[in-house]
This record gives structure tokens, sequence and C-alpha cells, in this order.
């Protein structure tokens, strides 16, 4: 962290710890020029990021787009908290043979929000940054 400054750059491996760490994160995107944000439940393989989708915006939106993924970490008591977000594409991997989107669709994966959700949608990450904040 920089003499004075109140932010700090959070490196990868701590960044996939708190991944790791985290069940409930944001998925970002567009469709048609317009943007989207929603939260999802998630799993972390490494860099890997999958969820789990019914038919709608999410899976309209992320499969096959750049997307981004975010999660952060409050602490009300010391005005500070983290976020780590993954850019990358988002591919639906909910029938993909190959032996990487077998292993994902295996993590321990379960969405809040009733109703059946059939699509395994994954992102390829480009980049994963994180950044702390503590109070001046």
């Amino acid at each position: 962290m920089a003499e004075g400054s109140c932010y700090e750059d959070i490196p990868r491996d701590e960044c996939l710890a708190l991944l790791a760490g985290a069940s409930v994160g944001r998925i970002g995107g567009s469709i048609g020029g317009r943007p989207f944000v929603f939260p999802v439940n998630f799993a972390a393989d490494g860099d890997r990021v999958v969820f789990k989708t019914a038919p709608g915006t999410k899976l309209d939106g992320a499969a096959f787009g750049r997307v981004v993924f975010e999660i952060d970490g409050i602490d009300d008591e010391r005005q500070g908290g983290w976020s780590v977000v993954v850019e990358g594409v988002a591919t639906e991997i909910t029938e993909m043979l190959d032996a990487r989107s077998a292993k994902l669709r295996e993590l321990d994966l379960q969405p809040w929000p009733p109703g059946e959700k059939a699509h395994w949608v994954a992102i390829e990450p480009e980049s994963v940054t994180g950044r702390r904040v503590r109070s001046g």
C-alpha cells in the first residue's frame, strides 16, 4: 500500500483464496448494449467461476459473452473492505463433454432461489484482480 493511500492491491493468490471462501457474488454483462448485474451463488475452482441458472437474462447475457464477476467483503466497524473482480468470457458448459467442464459440474453448488437451475455457466478468466480499502 502506498504511503498515505487507503487502497491496497490484493495479490492474485489471496484473490483466489477469497474466491474459494465465498459462495455469493455478482455477474455483470450486457445484452443489446444494456447492462445487467445479478447476484448468483457460485463455486470456484482455482480462477474458474461457475454458477447455475435458469433460462433468462443471466444465461442469455453470459453465455459466450464478456462478463465481469465480483465478490466483496465489508467491515463496517473498521470502515473498510475488499473486492475481487474476475473478468473473462462466460460459456455454458451444461452439455460440454471435456474433462474441465465435467470437473466444474461436480463442484458443490446449491443455488438459494427455488426452481430448477439446469444451466451451468463457467467463466474463463482473462484477469483476476483485487483491492482492499481501509479507512484513512
